[in-house]
This record gives C-alpha cells, structure tokens and sequence, in this order.
C-alpha cells in the first residue's frame, strides 16, 4: 500500500532564518581574525528589532550591529514599508564571556584530547532517494524556495514578491519506499500590497485579497514551477505528470511577514535544516554555534559517514547515531540503522564498529578532517546545512579595528564523497 510523506523549507526572509544568518554571519567573523574563537550565539529579531545574545571567548573585536545590518540588508529587508529595515531596525547585544567551567572541559593541552563541548546525541542520514543523498520531499522543497529568492532578487517577474516564504511537498510513495507522484505542494510568499480596494469597505477590500491572491497563484504555476520543474532531471520530472494538489497563501493574504508578522529565533528550524523529518535528530541546534559544539560538528561528522556508506554500496539508507559527555573526547556510542536495506554481510552493530576504526569521532579530529575552524558558516544558514554543493570560495571579511582579510575556504566538506574507496577496502 503506499504512503504519503512531507516535508517543509523556509526561505532566507523568513524571521527564524533570519535570526540564524545573523548568527552565523557573526560566528564567521570571528573565526575570520581568529580561528580559536568560541562563540554560543543567539539572535532574536521582531518588528525593528534585533536582540544579540550568548557567550564569545576570542581575540578578535567584531562589529556585531554592523554584521546583523549587512545580513538583513543582503536578504532583501531594505524597505521602510517592511517594519524591519536593515539600516535602521535598533541591533541590541548582550554577549558576554564563555563560561570557564564549559571552557575548562572543551580546552586540553593535547589537542586531540579535547572534549565535546555540551552532552548530546547527534544524527546523520543519507539515502539513494536523490543523486545528493537526501529526502527528495526536503530537496524539492528548498529547490522551491531558492527558485522564487532567485526570481524576487531578479525583479523580471513577480516583482511584487517580498523576502518571507514557506514551502512544502508532499510525495505519495510505494510500498518499498519508491516515490511514485508529487500529492501535494504548497507556497506560501509574502507579497506587496499591489491591488488596492476601490473603497473602504469589507467586500472591496475582500475584492481586492481575492485578485491578489488569483495573480500570485497564476504565477506561480506559470513562472515558479515551470523554473524548478525545468532544473531536476528526468525521472523527478515524471513525478510532476500526474495531478497534484497546489496551495498558494491558503490564508488568502500575506503581506505582514519576516521579523515584523513572527518573531525570529536562532535554531528554531531544525527539521528544516537536516532531513525533512526523514531521520531523527537530536534536538541541538546548529547555527551561531562554533565547532567545538558537537551540536554542529558531529552532526556535520555523522552526515559525512552516512553519505559515504551509501555511497560505498554499504546499503540504500543509512543512519548514524554518535553521541557525547560534555568535557569527554570520546563519544559514548557510535549506532548504525540501514533500515533492512543493507548489501554486505555484516550486521548493523558489525558496521557502526568498523565506522569507530575508519572514522576519528573525537571532536578536534572531527574539526579537522572536516576544516571547520574555517569561516564557512553563514552559507549553511538557510536551505539546508545537507546536501549541498561542496566547493571552494574566496571569502572576503572587513575589519575597522583588524583590517581587511581574504580567506580561501572549502564548504560543505561534510558532503565530500572522499572515503568512499576506504570503506570499500574494509567493508567487503
């Protein structure tokens, strides 16, 4: 019998995004002018309002108000109209000092023996649903939402498009876990005002809802999906022949959006961050958060096995599961589950042993296998920490107390397929 399965995206506008761009943005300027840094960043924004908070060790003086105002600025927030405004929304902070006591067990005089740096069990998950190893419900999702930021930010079409959006997919699957057809889709797009009622009563206003709302929908089954639909290959697009069902703004009306229609909060959008609810996750939240936090780099580390497994041909869905004593350098366990879908001649516990001898999953060795001193952290704050493109890039940081910096840093390394040909050699 087949089965329904959903997942959601948010866009880069949306407030809870928001909130975790500043905060990495703020994480990478500080490890820009010193890779050392620890830095527990949060960040809450509301109408013309952003609010810094947590706890920095490091050497290096950041701007902070500068930082949250060229990332607000960046995502599309520049107009009066808006009531969150890049350059004059009030940047409050109350960031102070890492506590010793977390200090004193993250920091060793052996590097290797450095501890995690907060209890917690972290996931990783990949499957052979799509060619990046995801949940093609998540994957088409956040393909919905990039598509229409790339359309708002080209102002050809839907000019009326505003920087808040919501997505999600829907996909009916076969019995084996196959997916079949696209069952529902639905975007939600905070919009301009662009139709004005005739006169100041209900039904002219009703009139004018109802216009708008016939507009954006109309575009975007003739300008959003035709432009996501055209970029997945072959096979995804087959999904789309069948009938499906499209809600566009099901509230009728969404031009109060961002910071000012919902309070934003740093980690408030976990799911959205990993696996689209296809795996579990361990509650941790990632941006704002530096390397040390096994919060973030183990799960980056969980992910990386996972994906090389499949990958290696070990099985068609794997998840892995490590997890940590605050102040300890090795995890407490390391769990693998492929789900009944496994093509070597080991068991799951078999498995997640030889991942202990591939694998150093001390967090400093984890730190640097991975290269996550580096700054490269604002680029997972929306659409995903997984599945993305890894690449190269040349990153350009501006101090007025510590000067101009240019840093060459790989990101996304955690979806490097470069253990591969090691697990073949030791899982037969």
């Amino acid at each position: 019998m087949s089965y329904l399965f959903t997942s959601e995206s948010v866009s880069e506008g949306h407030p809870d995004k928001v909130a975790d761009q500043i905060s990495d943005s703020i994480l990478d300027e500080f490890l820009a002018f010193d890779r050392h840094s620890k830095v527990a960043c949060e960040t809450l924004v509301t109408t013309g309002q952003v609010i810094l908070s947590g706890e920095v060790k490091s050497d290096a003086y950041v701007d902070l108000q500068q930082i949250a105002r060229d990332v607000i600025n960046k995502i599309g927030y520049t107009k009066s109209e808006y009531c969150f405004q890049g350059d004059s929304c009030g940047v409050m902070t109350a960031i102070h000092e890492q506590s010793p006591d977390i200090n004193r067990g993250v920091e060793k005089v052996n590097p290797l023996d450095q501890g995690a740096g907060d209890q917690g069990m972290m996931f990783g998950y990949a499957c052979t649903e799509t060619d990046n190893y995801m949940p093609l419900t998540l994957e088409l999702a956040h393909f919905i939402l990039i598509e229409l930021a790339a359309i708002r930010c080209e102002q050809k079409v839907m000019t009326y498009l505003r920087p808040d959006a919501k997505s999600q997919v829907t996909i009916e699957y076969s019995e084996d876990g196959k997916p079949l057809k696209i069952n529902t889709i639905v975007v939600s797009t905070q919009h301009d005002d662009f139709i004005k009622p005739q006169n100041d009563s209900v039904e002219a206003q009703l009139a004018a809802d109802s216009e708008m709302l016939a507009k954006i929908k109309q575009d975007v089954i003739d300008i959003l999906l035709p432009r996501v639909i055209a970029k997945l290959d072959a096979k995804t697009q087959k999904l789309f022949d069948a009938d499906y069902t499209l809600h566009v703004n099901p509230t009728g009306k969404f031009v109060i959006g961002g910071p000012n229609g919902d309070t934003g909060l740093t980690g408030r959008k976990i799911i959205v961050d990993t696996y689209g609810g296809k795996a579990p996750h361990g509650g941790g939240a990632f941006s704002g958060k530096d390397p040390s936090k096994v919060d973030r780099s183990a799960a980056y580390a969980a992910r990386h096995i996972a994906k090389n497994l499949v990958a290696a041909g070990v099985a068609d869905e794997i998840l892995v599961q490590v997890s940590y004593a605050i102040g300890v350098a090795k995890p407490i366990n390391i769990f693998v589950d492929s789900f009944g879908t496994s093509k070597v001649k080991m068991s799951d516990s078999e498995i997640a042993e030889k991942i202990s001898e591939i694998f150093d999953m001390r967090p400093n060795a984890i730190i640097h296998r991975l290269k996550l001193l580096n700054p490269i952290y604002s680029e997972t704050a929306s659409y995903g920490h997984f599945g993305r493109e890894p690449k190269t890039v040349v990153k350009h940081f501006h101090s007025a107390y510590l000067g101009d910096v240019d840093l060459e840093v790989e990101l996304f390394t955690w979806e490097n397929l470069d253990y591969v040909d090691k697990i073949r050699e030791e899982i037969k």
